[in-house]
């Protein structure tokens, strides 16, 4: 019994997990990348909106995962056969980063925002590389 009281003890993170292991099972290449963005996205608006409440523990688990999402897109680039792109994308990914650490040390949610809608930008573009 007390393993299932434990995995219930915080129900919002346990659905998280279950949503998203559906998500991903069995997703192809392409498509796990796409929830990278989702969830890096996701992560940074709520960095933005912790930052406006002043939930400093909420604000640094959210830009604690967006920062390992950025690192995790950077991990995945193929210099080899994306030649420019991924040279691009590995400096977006690095600035991004780097605005999301200076942002953590303060209390403005703008940068936060400003690096969600960056992020969202990419991953829309991606989504419609798959889509054509």
């Amino acid at each position: 019994m007390t393993r299932y009281a434990t995995a219930l003890a915080n129900p919002a993170a346990t659905y998280r997990q279950i949503d998203l292991a559906g998500r991903t099972t069995g997703a192809d290449p392409h498509r796990l990348v796409g929830l990278l963005y989702e969830e890096g996205v996701a992560a940074l608006r709520a960095a933005a909106c912790a930052a406006e409440t002043r939930q400093f523990g909420i604000k640094s688990e959210r830009v604690a995962r967006a920062t390992a999402i950025l690192f995790a897109l950077e991990a995945g680039l193929d210099f080899d056969k994306g030649g420019e792109v991924s040279r691009t994308l590995a400096t977006f990914y690095h600035g991004i980063r780097q605005q999301v650490v200076h942002a953590s040390l303060g209390t403005d949610p703008a940068p936060f925002r400003e690096a969600a809608a960056s992020l969202e930008e990419i991953g829309a573009a991606w989504a419609s590389v798959r889509a054509s």
